[in-house]
């Protein structure tokens, strides 16, 4: 694992970097996760990614959002999300079915918001957790790229009261882990600050 710490994450999320060359995008690697806790600026800094390494004239960037609108402040949250994006985007609401929907997007850049109401809809429809996770690992492995997800870490508080939490705070870890290990890039935002944890796109071993 690599400590260093990359340009992306000197700078403020949604800035655009400076010194740019016209055509020159940021690398950026063909599966990148992005974690942290609640308000922590993780999809901002997960859209600015996505938005720098897309072509001025090229294909829109595709949204995944896994998000359903099951109360009143969800369905707020939502509308906040889809006016900061403005129209940069094409956005596809998926709540369960991920994995299709990043083979759909057509080698596009895609932005999956966020792993963990994806995982919540499977635990809440019943399904096999394991054989979800597993499902979506390997269609991240066939990927082209590049492909940003976000993910909330839910492990570092106490330990929750009831069976279902528990059960939940486990998976999303599992989950967490998973994807990390099949990612080039993994960053955790506090604060909206960014810390790469791994990035493959900064080895010099080859």
């Amino acid at each position: 694992m690599t400590s260093s710490v990359s340009a992306h994450a000197l700078r403020a999320p949604m800035q655009t970097p400076s010194g740019r060359q016209p055509g020159v995008l940021p690398v950026l690697p063909r599966v990148t996760l992005v974690i942290g806790g609640a308000r922590s600026g993780k999809s901002a800094y997960a859209e600015t990614l996505i938005a720098d390494a897309s072509a001025p004239n090229g294909p829109r960037p595709l949204y995944i959002a896994t998000a359903e609108a099951r109360d009143p402040e969800m369905r707020e949250r939502i509308a906040l999300h889809r006016e900061r994006r403005g129209a940069l985007w094409e956005t596809v609401e998926e709540p369960l079915h991920l994995a299709g929907a990043l083979v759909a997007g057509g080698g596009r850049a895609v932005l999956v918001d966020c792993l963990t109401l994806w995982l919540t809809n499977h635990l809440l429809a019943g399904r096999d957790l394991a054989v979800e996770r597993e499902r979506l690992i390997a269609t991240l492995n066939a990927l082209n790229g590049p492909v940003v997800l976000i993910a909330n870490e839910v492990g570092l508080g106490i330990v929750p009261d009831n069976a279902l939490a528990r059960v939940f705070r486990d998976e999303a870890g599992l989950l967490n882990q998973a994807v990390a290990r099949a990612a080039g890039r993994v960053v955790f935002m506090a604060a909206g600050l960014p810390l790469i944890m791994k990035d493959e796109t900064l080895r010099t071993d080859r």
